[in-house]
């Protein structure tokens, strides 16, 4: 019955310990008004039953309903319509950078470095709904795959299309692949600006020196975070590639340059993290969403609906059919 309902008032409910009193005092009175008389024989006396005697106490019951409802009135029920609006006061713009070289085939991340990566990295794109991603690509070169946006459906599913080709110089360059995401971000006008930097080699090629992107980084107050991906020791690594197009593998010394990805995290206000298996790099993402977090201003509109009405009328309804049938149909017993 009051679902939904709260009331304003809650101290009133105490006026309702005043009923099991009113009741006392009702039949404390109506036992004095009653008076007996005794006789030896009803004989001599016309007897008719009647209920008007016995129903009289219904007058009592009207009043004491109306008293009721009166006090919960009192009380002050209301409904509560909340609507809300949100407004986002921090974006941070993101770019992914991405290593597509051949090495991330290797089978030490399940079922292997590239794709553990993109499954993560999906997930982490459809918990940011408030910010803008970019994604690039590098491997001996670098390019954008997507500027940086905000419709997600268009970084997922270029995300979903990455893949190892051969179109791309081979290689790792690392250099080129942060500066290709630092020339995507330096013209953004957001508050925060944030790059995510994976490889699991080290830098041996392209034309730019990852410490010169680094610095260009630093100079448009973009932060990065570093990932190394890879086990320790020895992984099943593409070696060949065979006659019919597919790769051979065979077991890789993993060599990924820490010292470089550390650098390059603490001059621009980042952090380095190392990814070893599939439940680190999710670790990561997670880490990293919660560093970097979007501040979202919300706001709430309160819509009150009075209930009171409906009670107070109902009473004095009761207390006017009490009135009316006190001096009609109960005026001879009364």
């Amino acid at each position: 019955m009051f679902e939904g309902i709260q009331f304003l008032n809650k101290d009133f409910f105490w006026l309702l310990l005043l009923l099991p009193l009113a009741v006392f005092w009702y039949v404390l009175k109506h036992r004095v008004q009653t008076s007996e008389l005794k006789i030896s024989s009803l004989k001599g006396f016309k007897l008719e039953n009647s209920w008007l005697p016995k129903a009289k106490h219904f007058l009592f019951v009207l009043r004491l309903l109306a008293l009721t409802l009166l006090i919960v009135a009192m009380a002050r029920p209301q409904t509560v319509d909340v609507s809300s609006r949100t407004k986002t006061t921090k974006g941070i713009d993101i770019v992914m950078a991405i290593d597509v070289s051949a090495s991330m085939l290797a089978k030490d991340l399940k079922p292997n470095r590239l794709e553990a990566l993109k499954g993560v990295a999906a997930e982490f794109i459809k918990g940011r709904p408030n910010d803008r991603i970019g994604l690039v690509e590098y491997a001996g070169e670098s390019f954008t795959r997507t500027p940086i946006t905000s419709d997600k459906s268009i970084v997922l599913r270029a995300l979903k299309e990455i893949q190892y080709n051969t179109i791309i110089e081979g290689g790792t360059a690392i250099g080129m692949g942060l500066a290709t995401a630092v020339n995507r971000l330096k013209d953004s006008k957001a508050t925060s600006k944030v790059i995510i930097l994976l490889t699991d080699g080290v830098n041996n090629s392209g034309f730019i020196d990852p410490k010169i992107a680094s610095e260009l980084a630093l100079e448009y107050g973009i932060k990065t975070y570093t990932i190394g991906l890879g086990t320790n020791g020895m992984a099943l690594s593409p070696v060949a590639i065979l006659p019919n197009g597919n790769f051979q593998y065979g077991r890789v010394q993993v060599e990924i340059d820490e010292k470089l990805l550390q650098e390059i995290a603490d001059l621009t206000g980042g952090k380095y993290f190392r990814a070893t298996d599939n439940k680190k790099l999710e670790d990561i993402y997670e880490e990293i969403n919660k560093l970097e977090k979007t501040e979202i201003e919300e706001f709430k509109f309160y819509n009150y609906e009075e209930k009171f009405r409906p009670l107070v009328i109902l009473a004095g309804l009761l207390l006017l059919l009490e009135l009316l049938l006190r001096f009609t149909i109960f005026r001879s017993f009364i």
